[in-house]
Protein backbone atom coordinates (compact mmCIF):
# COMPACT_ATOMS: atom_id res chain seq x y z
CA UNK A 1 0.00 0.00 0.00
CA UNK A 2 1.20 3.73 -1.34
CA UNK A 3 0.15 6.50 1.20
CA UNK A 4 0.24 9.80 -0.62
CA UNK A 5 -0.20 13.29 0.65
CA UNK A 6 -2.08 16.47 -0.84
CA UNK A 7 -1.09 19.78 0.24
CA UNK A 8 -3.33 22.50 1.13
CA UNK A 9 -2.29 25.32 -1.94
CA UNK A 10 -3.20 28.69 0.38
CA UNK A 11 -1.74 27.27 4.02
CA UNK A 12 0.97 24.91 2.17
CA UNK A 13 -0.02 22.21 4.92
CA UNK A 14 -0.04 18.72 3.92
CA UNK A 15 -3.15 17.98 5.38
CA UNK A 16 -5.02 15.33 3.45
CA UNK A 17 -3.89 11.54 3.22
CA UNK A 18 -5.18 8.81 0.43
CA UNK A 19 -4.28 5.32 -0.43
CA UNK A 20 -2.50 4.84 -4.28
CA UNK A 21 -4.32 2.05 -6.64
CA UNK A 22 -2.24 -0.36 -7.66
CA UNK A 23 -2.00 -2.41 -10.36
CA UNK A 24 -4.70 -4.97 -8.98
CA UNK A 25 -7.31 -2.01 -7.51
CA UNK A 26 -6.91 -0.98 -11.59
CA UNK A 27 -7.55 -4.58 -12.66
CA UNK A 28 -10.40 -5.38 -10.14
CA UNK A 29 -11.63 -1.64 -11.33
CA UNK A 30 -11.62 -2.32 -14.98
CA UNK A 31 -13.14 -6.15 -14.96
CA UNK A 32 -15.95 -4.47 -12.97
CA UNK A 33 -16.69 -1.85 -15.43
CA UNK A 34 -16.20 -4.51 -18.36
CA UNK A 35 -18.71 -6.31 -16.39
CA UNK A 36 -21.48 -3.75 -16.56
CA UNK A 37 -20.69 -2.55 -20.15
CA UNK A 38 -22.75 -4.69 -22.05
CA UNK A 39 -25.99 -3.53 -20.21
CA UNK A 40 -24.59 0.26 -20.04
CA UNK A 41 -24.82 -0.12 -24.21
CA UNK A 42 -28.10 -2.20 -24.00
CA UNK A 43 -29.67 0.68 -22.88
CA UNK A 44 -29.34 2.30 -26.32
CA UNK A 45 -28.59 6.07 -25.64
CA UNK A 46 -32.09 7.37 -24.81
CA UNK A 47 -31.14 4.99 -21.61
CA UNK A 48 -28.00 6.58 -21.07
CA UNK A 49 -29.20 9.53 -21.30
CA UNK A 50 -31.76 9.50 -18.72
CA UNK A 51 -29.02 8.10 -16.40
CA UNK A 52 -26.74 11.08 -17.40
CA UNK A 53 -29.65 13.51 -16.27
CA UNK A 54 -29.72 11.63 -13.03
CA UNK A 55 -26.34 12.13 -12.69
CA UNK A 56 -26.58 15.57 -13.12
CA UNK A 57 -29.84 15.88 -10.79
CA UNK A 58 -27.28 14.14 -8.28
CA UNK A 59 -24.44 16.77 -8.54
CA UNK A 60 -26.58 19.35 -7.71
CA UNK A 61 -27.82 17.56 -4.59
CA UNK A 62 -24.04 17.34 -3.55
CA UNK A 63 -23.38 21.33 -5.30
CA UNK A 64 -21.61 22.72 -2.07
CA UNK A 65 -20.09 19.57 -0.41
CA UNK A 66 -18.19 19.25 -4.53
CA UNK A 67 -17.44 22.66 -4.60
CA UNK A 68 -16.46 23.06 -1.07
CA UNK A 69 -13.60 20.13 -1.32
CA UNK A 70 -12.88 21.75 -5.16
CA UNK A 71 -12.00 25.11 -2.84
CA UNK A 72 -9.41 23.06 -0.97
CA UNK A 73 -8.07 21.83 -3.34
CA UNK A 74 -7.37 24.46 -5.55
CA UNK A 75 -7.38 27.50 -3.20
CA UNK A 76 -10.39 29.28 -4.74
CA UNK A 77 -13.97 29.18 -4.21
CA UNK A 78 -15.80 31.33 -7.23
CA UNK A 79 -14.25 29.75 -9.52
CA UNK A 80 -14.64 25.82 -7.63
CA UNK A 81 -18.38 26.63 -7.65
CA UNK A 82 -18.26 27.64 -11.63
CA UNK A 83 -16.56 24.14 -12.27
CA UNK A 84 -19.51 22.08 -10.43
CA UNK A 85 -22.45 24.80 -12.16
CA UNK A 86 -20.23 23.98 -15.86
CA UNK A 87 -20.10 20.06 -15.42
CA UNK A 88 -24.08 19.87 -14.99
CA UNK A 89 -24.78 22.55 -18.05
CA UNK A 90 -22.12 20.32 -19.80
CA UNK A 91 -24.15 17.28 -19.28
CA UNK A 92 -27.33 18.81 -20.16
CA UNK A 93 -25.37 20.34 -23.09
CA UNK A 94 -24.65 16.68 -24.22
CA UNK A 95 -28.33 15.89 -23.86
CA UNK A 96 -29.08 18.23 -26.00
CA UNK A 97 -27.17 17.04 -28.84
CA UNK A 98 -26.57 13.70 -28.64
CA UNK A 99 -29.62 12.52 -30.44
CA UNK A 100 -28.43 14.39 -33.80
CA UNK A 101 -24.94 13.53 -33.75
CA UNK A 102 -25.03 10.49 -35.54
CA UNK A 103 -25.84 9.98 -39.39
CA UNK A 104 -28.22 6.54 -39.66
CA UNK A 105 -29.66 4.68 -42.85
CA UNK A 106 -28.59 3.09 -45.79
CA UNK A 107 -26.76 5.05 -48.52
CA UNK A 108 -27.11 3.76 -52.04
CA UNK A 109 -23.38 3.15 -53.60
CA UNK A 110 -21.68 5.77 -56.12
CA UNK A 111 -21.03 3.27 -58.97
CA UNK A 112 -23.08 0.29 -58.23
CA UNK A 113 -26.51 1.32 -56.48
CA UNK A 114 -27.20 -2.14 -55.97
CA UNK A 115 -24.57 -2.40 -53.32
CA UNK A 116 -25.85 -0.11 -50.43
CA UNK A 117 -23.96 0.55 -47.08
CA UNK A 118 -25.03 1.85 -43.31
CA UNK A 119 -22.81 2.51 -40.37
CA UNK A 120 -23.05 0.70 -36.96
CA UNK A 121 -21.17 2.84 -34.34
CA UNK A 122 -19.83 0.65 -31.68
CA UNK A 123 -18.25 1.99 -28.60
CA UNK A 124 -14.66 1.30 -27.09
CA UNK A 125 -15.52 -0.82 -23.84
CA UNK A 126 -13.24 1.37 -21.47
CA UNK A 127 -12.21 5.09 -21.92
CA UNK A 128 -9.64 5.40 -19.40
CA UNK A 129 -9.00 9.21 -18.52
CA UNK A 130 -6.03 11.14 -16.72
CA UNK A 131 -6.83 14.57 -15.79
CA UNK A 132 -4.84 17.46 -14.36
CA UNK A 133 -4.94 19.70 -11.20
CA UNK A 134 -5.55 22.78 -12.35
CA UNK A 135 -9.29 22.54 -12.97
CA UNK A 136 -10.16 19.10 -11.41
CA UNK A 137 -14.04 18.63 -11.72
CA UNK A 138 -14.12 20.30 -15.02
CA UNK A 139 -11.20 18.43 -16.89
CA UNK A 140 -11.91 15.45 -15.51
CA UNK A 141 -15.45 15.40 -16.41
CA UNK A 142 -14.75 17.34 -20.11
CA UNK A 143 -13.94 13.37 -21.68
CA UNK A 144 -16.41 11.57 -19.36
CA UNK A 145 -19.50 13.35 -20.04
CA UNK A 146 -19.00 12.12 -24.20
CA UNK A 147 -17.66 8.82 -23.63
CA UNK A 148 -20.70 7.69 -20.94
CA UNK A 149 -23.10 8.73 -23.63
CA UNK A 150 -21.45 7.01 -26.65
CA UNK A 151 -21.85 3.66 -24.84
CA UNK A 152 -18.32 3.64 -22.93
CA UNK A 153 -17.64 2.60 -19.57
CA UNK A 154 -14.96 5.45 -17.82
CA UNK A 155 -12.27 4.90 -15.00
CA UNK A 156 -10.39 8.08 -14.45
CA UNK A 157 -7.33 8.92 -12.79
CA UNK A 158 -7.45 12.55 -11.08
CA UNK A 159 -4.46 14.25 -10.33
CA UNK A 160 -2.75 12.82 -6.87
CA UNK A 161 -2.74 17.29 -6.34
CA UNK A 162 -6.12 17.91 -5.73
CA UNK A 163 -8.08 15.40 -4.86
CA UNK A 164 -10.26 16.17 -2.41
CA UNK A 165 -13.33 16.54 -4.24
CA UNK A 166 -13.55 12.58 -5.91
CA UNK A 167 -15.37 11.79 -2.40
CA UNK A 168 -18.50 13.67 -2.60
CA UNK A 169 -18.43 13.59 -6.30
CA UNK A 170 -18.64 9.58 -6.28
CA UNK A 171 -21.69 10.00 -3.47
CA UNK A 172 -23.44 11.47 -6.41
CA UNK A 173 -22.56 9.20 -8.66
CA UNK A 174 -23.52 6.43 -6.35
CA UNK A 175 -26.79 7.82 -5.71
CA UNK A 176 -27.10 7.80 -9.67
CA UNK A 177 -26.77 4.65 -10.18
CA UNK A 178 -23.48 4.70 -11.96
CA UNK A 179 -20.47 3.61 -9.69
CA UNK A 180 -20.74 0.23 -11.95
CA UNK A 181 -19.80 2.06 -15.31
CA UNK A 182 -18.28 5.27 -13.85
CA UNK A 183 -15.24 5.17 -11.31
CA UNK A 184 -12.17 7.33 -10.32
CA UNK A 185 -8.65 5.45 -9.37
CA UNK A 186 -6.51 8.01 -6.87
CA UNK A 187 -2.55 7.81 -7.32
CA UNK A 188 0.52 9.07 -9.19
CA UNK A 189 2.34 8.56 -11.99
CA UNK A 190 2.35 4.45 -12.04
CA UNK A 191 -1.17 5.21 -11.17
CA UNK A 192 -2.05 6.46 -14.57
CA UNK A 193 0.85 3.93 -16.26
CA UNK A 194 -1.43 1.41 -15.21
CA UNK A 195 -4.72 2.71 -16.02
CA UNK A 196 -3.44 2.82 -19.44
CA UNK A 197 -2.52 -0.71 -19.35
CA UNK A 198 -6.39 -1.68 -18.41
CA UNK A 199 -8.10 0.56 -21.05
CA UNK A 200 -9.24 0.52 -24.79
CA UNK A 201 -9.08 4.02 -25.30
CA UNK A 202 -7.46 7.21 -23.02
CA UNK A 203 -7.83 10.51 -22.80
CA UNK A 204 -5.08 12.88 -21.24
CA UNK A 205 -4.72 16.24 -20.59
CA UNK A 206 -1.02 17.45 -19.15
CA UNK A 207 2.11 18.51 -20.12
CA UNK A 208 4.28 17.29 -23.46
CA UNK A 209 6.32 15.62 -21.04
CA UNK A 210 4.18 13.11 -19.78
CA UNK A 211 1.93 13.28 -23.13
CA UNK A 212 5.06 12.05 -24.94
CA UNK A 213 4.93 8.99 -22.14
CA UNK A 214 1.20 8.80 -22.55
CA UNK A 215 1.30 8.41 -26.27
CA UNK A 216 4.18 5.87 -26.15
CA UNK A 217 2.43 3.41 -23.84
CA UNK A 218 -1.08 3.76 -25.88
CA UNK A 219 1.16 3.01 -28.84
CA UNK A 220 2.55 0.22 -27.10
CA UNK A 221 -0.95 -1.19 -26.33
CA UNK A 222 -2.45 -0.41 -29.85
CA UNK A 223 -5.37 1.71 -27.88
CA UNK A 224 -5.95 5.41 -29.34
CA UNK A 225 -4.38 8.41 -27.49
CA UNK A 226 -6.81 11.71 -27.38
CA UNK A 227 -4.20 14.34 -25.87
CA UNK A 228 -4.99 17.97 -25.12
CA UNK A 229 -1.06 19.14 -24.08
CA UNK A 230 0.59 22.46 -23.16
CA UNK A 231 0.29 25.73 -24.54
CA UNK A 232 2.45 29.08 -25.69
CA UNK A 233 -0.70 30.67 -26.59
CA UNK A 234 -0.13 34.69 -28.36
CA UNK A 235 -2.36 37.81 -28.37
CA UNK A 236 -1.62 39.96 -31.43
CA UNK A 237 -2.83 43.35 -30.67
CA UNK A 238 -3.25 45.37 -34.09
CA UNK A 239 -2.74 48.75 -34.73
CA UNK A 240 -6.60 49.74 -34.90
CA UNK A 241 -7.61 47.53 -31.70
CA UNK A 242 -9.72 49.49 -29.11
CA UNK A 243 -6.82 49.36 -26.28
CA UNK A 244 -9.31 49.59 -23.47
CA UNK A 245 -10.82 46.28 -25.07
CA UNK A 246 -7.85 45.03 -25.73
CA UNK A 247 -5.95 45.56 -22.24
CA UNK A 248 -8.83 44.09 -20.45
CA UNK A 249 -8.97 40.79 -22.85
CA UNK A 250 -5.30 40.52 -22.52
CA UNK A 251 -5.41 40.54 -18.72
CA UNK A 252 -8.16 38.34 -17.97
CA UNK A 253 -7.12 35.93 -20.48
CA UNK A 254 -3.51 35.93 -19.23
CA UNK A 255 -4.45 36.00 -15.22
CA UNK A 256 -7.42 33.95 -14.89
CA UNK A 257 -7.25 31.09 -12.65
CA UNK A 258 -4.03 32.69 -11.73
CA UNK A 259 -3.10 31.53 -15.49
CA UNK A 260 -3.15 28.02 -14.51
CA UNK A 261 -4.79 27.39 -17.70
CA UNK A 262 -3.52 25.59 -20.96
CA UNK A 263 -5.05 28.45 -23.17
CA UNK A 264 -3.99 31.30 -21.04
CA UNK A 265 -2.27 33.87 -22.77
CA UNK A 266 1.25 33.70 -22.24
CA UNK A 267 3.16 36.22 -24.84
CA UNK A 268 1.59 39.35 -26.15
CA UNK A 269 2.57 40.92 -29.10
CA UNK A 270 0.98 44.93 -29.65
CA UNK A 271 1.63 47.33 -32.46
CA UNK A 272 4.12 49.99 -32.22
CA UNK A 273 2.16 52.94 -32.31
CA UNK A 274 0.10 51.69 -29.55
CA UNK A 275 2.50 50.31 -27.40
CA UNK A 276 3.19 52.77 -24.78
CA UNK A 277 -0.78 53.26 -24.71
CA UNK A 278 -1.39 49.54 -23.84
CA UNK A 279 1.29 48.83 -21.42
CA UNK A 280 0.22 52.24 -19.27
CA UNK A 281 -3.06 50.75 -19.23
CA UNK A 282 -2.02 46.79 -19.11
CA UNK A 283 -0.21 47.71 -15.98
CA UNK A 284 -2.41 49.77 -14.62
CA UNK A 285 -5.38 47.20 -14.71
CA UNK A 286 -2.72 44.56 -13.29
CA UNK A 287 -1.81 46.45 -10.51
CA UNK A 288 -5.52 46.82 -9.44
CA UNK A 289 -5.70 42.67 -9.41
CA UNK A 290 -6.03 41.30 -5.85
CA UNK A 291 -5.21 38.22 -4.23
CA UNK A 292 -7.76 35.69 -3.16
CA UNK A 293 -5.68 36.49 0.60
CA UNK A 294 -6.40 36.48 3.48
CA UNK A 295 -10.37 36.38 2.66
CA UNK A 296 -11.03 33.22 0.03
CA UNK A 297 -14.06 35.53 -0.81
CA UNK A 298 -12.60 38.34 -2.14
CA UNK A 299 -9.81 39.18 -4.87
CA UNK A 300 -8.98 38.19 -8.25
CA UNK A 301 -6.41 35.84 -7.92
CA UNK A 302 -5.52 32.83 -6.01
CA UNK A 303 -2.85 30.70 -5.12
CA UNK A 304 -0.56 28.75 -7.46
CA UNK A 305 -2.11 24.92 -6.31
CA UNK A 306 0.94 23.13 -7.22
CA UNK A 307 4.21 24.13 -5.42
CA UNK A 308 6.61 22.79 -7.93
CA UNK A 309 4.75 26.00 -10.30
CA UNK A 310 6.02 28.74 -8.01
CA UNK A 311 9.83 27.92 -8.68
CA UNK A 312 8.83 27.45 -12.67
CA UNK A 313 7.42 30.80 -12.64
CA UNK A 314 10.14 33.08 -10.30
CA UNK A 315 12.98 31.00 -13.15
CA UNK A 316 11.12 32.24 -16.06
CA UNK A 317 11.12 36.11 -14.43
CA UNK A 318 14.85 35.64 -13.05
CA UNK A 319 16.14 34.85 -16.69
CA UNK A 320 13.72 37.35 -18.42
CA UNK A 321 15.34 39.78 -16.03
CA UNK A 322 18.88 38.34 -16.70
CA UNK A 323 18.44 39.04 -20.79
CA UNK A 324 17.05 42.50 -20.34
CA UNK A 325 13.70 42.20 -19.47
CA UNK A 326 12.13 45.01 -17.10
CA UNK A 327 9.44 43.71 -14.67
CA UNK A 328 6.61 46.30 -14.86
CA UNK A 329 4.67 45.22 -11.84
CA UNK A 330 4.21 42.00 -9.76
CA UNK A 331 7.79 40.15 -10.02
CA UNK A 332 7.95 38.40 -7.55
CA UNK A 333 6.52 34.79 -6.07
CA UNK A 334 5.24 35.37 -2.61
CA UNK A 335 4.23 33.22 0.44
CA UNK A 336 1.10 33.88 2.59
CA UNK A 337 0.05 31.52 5.02
CA UNK A 338 2.43 28.91 3.63
CA UNK A 339 0.94 29.12 0.61
CA UNK A 340 2.95 30.45 -2.84
CA UNK A 341 1.14 33.28 -4.97
CA UNK A 342 2.48 35.41 -7.43
CA UNK A 343 0.92 38.62 -8.94
CA UNK A 344 0.15 39.73 -12.40
CA UNK A 345 3.72 40.20 -13.45
CA UNK A 346 4.21 42.26 -16.65
CA UNK A 347 7.46 42.50 -18.19
CA UNK A 348 8.58 44.64 -21.23
CA UNK A 349 11.66 44.43 -23.06
CA UNK A 350 11.25 40.69 -23.77
CA UNK A 351 13.04 38.72 -26.58
CA UNK A 352 12.29 35.12 -27.68
CA UNK A 353 15.47 34.03 -26.37
CA UNK A 354 14.13 33.93 -23.03
CA UNK A 355 12.01 30.84 -21.10
CA UNK A 356 9.03 33.14 -20.36
CA UNK A 357 8.64 33.55 -24.37
CA UNK A 358 9.41 29.75 -25.21
CA UNK A 359 7.73 27.23 -22.23
CA UNK A 360 4.74 27.00 -20.90
CA UNK A 361 4.83 29.30 -17.73
CA UNK A 362 1.64 28.53 -16.21
CA UNK A 363 1.20 31.62 -14.35
CA UNK A 364 0.19 34.91 -14.23
CA UNK A 365 3.11 36.41 -16.33
CA UNK A 366 2.34 38.87 -18.99
CA UNK A 367 5.61 39.03 -21.43
CA UNK A 368 4.89 42.02 -23.90
CA UNK A 369 6.95 42.69 -27.26
CA UNK A 370 5.74 45.10 -29.56
CA UNK A 371 5.85 44.69 -33.92
CA UNK A 372 6.26 46.92 -36.57
CA UNK A 373 4.62 45.43 -39.68
CA UNK A 374 1.72 42.35 -39.28
CA UNK A 375 3.86 40.06 -41.00
CA UNK A 376 6.41 40.50 -37.83
CA UNK A 377 3.63 39.60 -35.70
CA UNK A 378 2.28 36.76 -37.02
CA UNK A 379 5.83 35.27 -37.29
CA UNK A 380 6.35 36.14 -34.02
CA UNK A 381 3.09 34.18 -32.83
CA UNK A 382 4.06 31.74 -35.28
CA UNK A 383 7.75 30.70 -33.32
CA UNK A 384 6.76 28.33 -30.73
CA UNK A 385 6.64 24.55 -30.63
CA UNK A 386 3.03 24.76 -28.95
CA UNK A 387 -0.54 25.71 -30.76
CA UNK A 388 -3.28 25.20 -28.57
CA UNK A 389 -4.79 28.42 -29.37
CA UNK A 390 -4.12 32.14 -29.84
CA UNK A 391 -5.94 35.38 -30.09
CA UNK A 392 -6.18 38.27 -32.69
CA UNK A 393 -7.94 41.93 -31.32
CA UNK A 394 -8.43 44.58 -33.87
CA UNK A 395 -10.69 47.59 -34.83
CA UNK A 396 -12.62 45.09 -36.98
CA UNK A 397 -13.59 41.30 -36.65
CA UNK A 398 -12.61 41.36 -40.67
CA UNK A 399 -9.06 42.32 -39.72
CA UNK A 400 -8.63 40.04 -36.83
CA UNK A 401 -10.23 37.07 -39.02
CA UNK A 402 -7.34 37.71 -41.42
CA UNK A 403 -4.76 37.71 -39.09
CA UNK A 404 -5.95 34.45 -36.69
CA UNK A 405 -6.19 32.61 -40.18
CA UNK A 406 -2.35 32.41 -40.87
CA UNK A 407 -1.91 31.45 -36.56
CA UNK A 408 -0.87 28.19 -36.45
CA UNK A 409 -3.26 27.15 -33.32
CA UNK A 410 -6.11 24.86 -33.10
CA UNK A 411 -8.71 27.79 -31.69
CA UNK A 412 -8.36 31.34 -31.74
CA UNK A 413 -10.15 33.76 -30.13
CA UNK A 414 -11.25 37.37 -32.59
CA UNK A 415 -11.60 40.18 -30.76
CA UNK A 416 -11.35 38.77 -27.20
CA UNK A 417 -8.70 35.99 -25.54
CA UNK A 418 -9.30 32.85 -24.10
CA UNK A 419 -12.90 32.10 -25.31
CA UNK A 420 -12.12 28.43 -25.85
CA UNK A 421 -12.50 28.35 -22.00
CA UNK A 422 -15.90 29.72 -22.18
CA UNK A 423 -17.34 28.19 -25.58
CA UNK A 424 -16.89 24.19 -26.00
CA UNK A 425 -19.22 23.96 -28.70
CA UNK A 426 -16.56 24.60 -31.78
CA UNK A 427 -14.48 21.92 -32.76
CA UNK A 428 -10.88 22.34 -33.12
CA UNK A 429 -7.03 20.02 -33.00
CA UNK A 430 -4.43 20.77 -31.42
CA UNK A 431 -1.50 21.96 -33.71
CA UNK A 432 2.10 20.99 -32.90
CA UNK A 433 3.26 19.70 -29.42
CA UNK A 434 -0.34 20.72 -28.10
CA UNK A 435 -1.73 17.90 -28.47
CA UNK A 436 -3.08 15.10 -30.76
CA UNK A 437 -6.25 12.95 -31.38
CA UNK A 438 -9.79 14.64 -32.08
CA UNK A 439 -11.47 17.55 -31.11
CA UNK A 440 -13.00 17.05 -27.61
CA UNK A 441 -15.47 19.93 -28.57
CA UNK A 442 -18.05 20.18 -30.72
CA UNK A 443 -19.67 16.82 -32.31
CA UNK A 444 -16.55 14.81 -32.38
CA UNK A 445 -16.34 15.01 -28.64
CA UNK A 446 -18.72 12.30 -28.89
CA UNK A 447 -18.07 10.90 -32.63
CA UNK A 448 -14.69 9.79 -31.18
CA UNK A 449 -15.43 7.26 -28.65
CA UNK A 450 -17.36 5.50 -31.11
CA UNK A 451 -15.90 3.37 -33.87
CA UNK A 452 -17.69 3.20 -37.33
CA UNK A 453 -18.41 -0.30 -38.30
CA UNK A 454 -19.66 -0.22 -42.13
CA UNK A 455 -22.36 -2.50 -42.74
CA UNK A 456 -22.62 -3.37 -47.06
CA UNK A 457 -25.18 -5.33 -48.26
CA UNK A 458 -25.81 -6.52 -51.82
CA UNK A 459 -29.39 -6.03 -53.18
CA UNK A 460 -28.02 -7.51 -56.65
CA UNK A 461 -26.68 -10.87 -57.81
CA UNK A 462 -22.78 -11.82 -56.28
CA UNK A 463 -20.45 -11.21 -59.05
CA UNK A 464 -19.47 -15.02 -60.28
CA UNK A 465 -15.79 -15.44 -60.99
CA UNK A 466 -16.07 -15.56 -64.11
CA UNK A 467 -16.63 -11.92 -64.36
CA UNK A 468 -12.99 -11.43 -62.95
CA UNK A 469 -11.59 -13.78 -65.70
CA UNK A 470 -8.73 -12.39 -67.94
CA UNK A 471 -10.63 -13.87 -71.15
CA UNK A 472 -14.23 -12.37 -69.90
CA UNK A 473 -15.49 -9.54 -72.07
Amino acid sequence: MTLLQARDPRTGQLDFSFEAAGRTDIERAANRLRAAGQDWQALGLDGRMAKLGELADAIGRHHQAIAERLSVDTGRRKIAGREVDGTIGAIHGWLAQAPHLLPDGWTDGRMNPAIRHAPQFVPYALVGVISPWNFPLTLSMIDTIPALLAGCTVMIKPSEVTPRFVEPLMVAIEEAGLKDVLTFVQGGGATGADLIDHVDAVCFTGSVATGRKVAAAAAGNMIPAFLELGGKDPLVVLESADIELASDAALRGSVLSTGQACQSIERIYVARSIYDTFMDRLVEKAQSVRLNWPDIGTGEIGPIIFANQAEILQRHIDDAVAKGANVLTGGSVETHGGGRWLKPTVLSNVTHDMAVMREETFGPILPVMAFDKVEEAIALANDTEFGLSAAVFAGSLEEAEAVGRQIEAGGVSLNDAALTALFHEAEKHSFKLSGMGGSRMGPAGFQRFLRRKALIANTGKPAPIGAFAEDAP
